[in-house]
């Protein structure tokens, strides 16, 4: 007990709208569901554990955290009401501090512990039919901050895991977890196959569809880092909860759980660094910069963009240093600052050809080819748009350059890259060309679950209000009009997505 008040535990009751007492009682009722038909919670500990900062036993901070995600309806983890018992982890590098309660980064240790409860509470939102609203991001220069020390040290990957002596030790903070065993090389190709699976899926249709057995797949193999395997496994092992974590995260992304993403992003730096992957650390992270860049927080996507960069230590290659720097280049144009855009697509690029391939690209990388250099270049030059007109015509050919080329199922791509072209063209003012490619990017939409195609074409449609009294532009607006999702558009400036 701290005999401080327990602030993050005190807010979440807060918003919950409980009363100490009815918190007690649900607690038992809960707890009497979980298989803990013993436990006795009565006010006077529920006052304890917000008023002293006292924290319960197992099985109360699980089942606290079941009842405030039910009742907030996003994911509410042990770690967020403040529940996590620090003992020796505490005094380890990365186990929270005054500065950084949220634990960020948490402890070695803890890593599969948090990534298995957090999926364990997402696939119960999926279930129940909630979706992850009223939580919100933690700015860039936060997490930054808050990673920078840690992502540039190596872990010792022996910390990773319980120990030898007690193999089937596993944190109980975890939900439906998946019960720990050893597991071979084979079955560690399997889930890597599944990895390349869902990653083509998703590419092709949009995150919706495929996020919740994204979720699971992970939840299980967070159960299967509780065990202590060899090395050379357990390093491959935390490489596919990487994968896995920045799939469910840019699917999360996709379908508008903004807050859900970013914690999954976190997660997989995280099962990154464990498995000595600092580049893959540094790439999950670039996906939360391009979120941020999404939903108009440019500023903070740079901040997170300069720790991917500086995180990633020396094994970064030279198409990754580019594809960073295209991330980086949309922030800056979302902030009109053209001649720093201009600059770092010229580094993007100079990179880029400057990879002769005669090192074997990680798998996560091997999606970005020409098209996807061209296409992001495009989007810069789209965005700065806005600001500089005169930019259109470079986001127009660099537009056509990667449609030329999209041949390989990638559909999502294509309709942000007909987008992209088809708002150039407004802003070029050649409305006919942009009633084209709003076309062609509209026919495919309907099919994709992708709600950040439908962001993008609202930016789009905006720009087709000067040419309203065209009529093909007026009957292109009610078409889209008719097709746009009601109720699912996002809060805040999606203007740069």
């Amino acid at each position: 007990m701290s005999g401080q008040p327990n602030t993050r535990l005190s807010d979440l009751f807060g918003l919950a709208g409980w009363s100490k007492g009815e918190l007690a009682r649900l607690v038992n009722r809960q707890a009497a569901a979980m298989g803990h038909p013993q436990l006795a919670t009565d006010t006077s500990r529920v006052r304890r554990w917000i008023d002293m900062g006292e924290i319960p036993r197992d099985p109360v901070p699980r089942v606290l955290a079941v009842l405030f995600t039910e009742r907030l309806g996003r994911v509410v983890t042990i770690e967020d009401l403040g529940l996590v018992r620090r003992g020796r982890a505490g005094r380890r590098q990365g186990g929270g501090s005054a500065e950084h309660p949220d634990g960020v980064p948490w402890a070695p240790e803890r890593t599969a512990a948090v990534l298995t409860e957090f999926t364990g509470m997402d696939l119960m939102l999926n279930r129940r039919g909630l979706v992850g609203a009223g939580a919100a991001l933690a700015a860039g220069s936060a997490l930054s901050s808050a990673m920078h020390d840690w992502l540039h040290t190596d872990p010792v990957l022996a910390a990773d895991a319980p120990d030898l002596d007690h193999p089937l030790h596993a944190d109980p903070a975890g939900f439906d977890r998946y019960e720990a065993a050893p597991i071979g090389s084979q079955e560690i190709e399997e889930l890597e196959r599944s990895v390349e699976v869902f990653r083509a899926w998703d590419a092709a249709r949009g995150g919706g569809l495929q996020r919740k057995a994204v979720v699971g797949q992970l939840n299980e193999v967070g159960g299967m880092l509780a065990y202590h395997h060899p090395s050379h496994l357990q390093r491959r092992l935390w490489g596919v909860a990487a994968n896995l974590a920045v799939l469910a995260g840019w699917m999360s992304h996709d379908v508008g759980l903004e807050p859900t993403a970013q914690k999954y992003f976190v997660i997989a730096a995280h099962a990154a660094r464990e498995g000595g992957d600092r580049p893959r650390a540094g790439e999950a992270l670039s996906r939360a910069a391009r979120q941020m860049v999404h939903l108009g927080r440019p500023d903070d996507a740079l901040d997170l963009m300069k720790l991917a960069k500086s995180g990633s230590g020396e094994r970064l290659l030279p198409r990754t240093q580019a594809m960073f720097h295209t991330i980086e280049a949309w922030a800056q144009a979302s902030m009109g600052k053209g001649q720093a855009m201009r600059r770092t697509l010229g580094q993007a690029e100079d990179l880029f050809v400057s990879d002769r391939n005669d090192t074997e690209p990680p798998d996560w990388m091997q999606t970005f080819k020409d098209e996807d250099l061209y296409g992001m270049t495009a989007l810069a030059y789209r965005t700065l748009a806005e600001f500089d007109p005169g930019a259109a015509v470079h986001a127009q050919y660099y537009a056509e350059k990667a449609l030329e080329l999209r041949i390989d199922g990638r559909e999502r791509s294509k309709i942000f890259d007909h987008l992209s072209m088809a708002s150039a063209c407004f802003i070029a003012d050649d409305p006919e060309q942009a009633d084209r490619y709003a076309r062609l990017a509209l026919m495919s939409m309907g099919s994709n679950s992708s709600q950040r195609t439908w962001d993008r074409l609202r930016q789009m449609y905006r720009l087709t209000a000067e040419y309203a009294g065209y009529p093909k532009i007026q009957e292109l607006r009610e078409e889209i009009k008719l097709a746009l999702p009601k109720g699912r558009g996002r809060t805040g400036n999606s203007a740069q997505a």
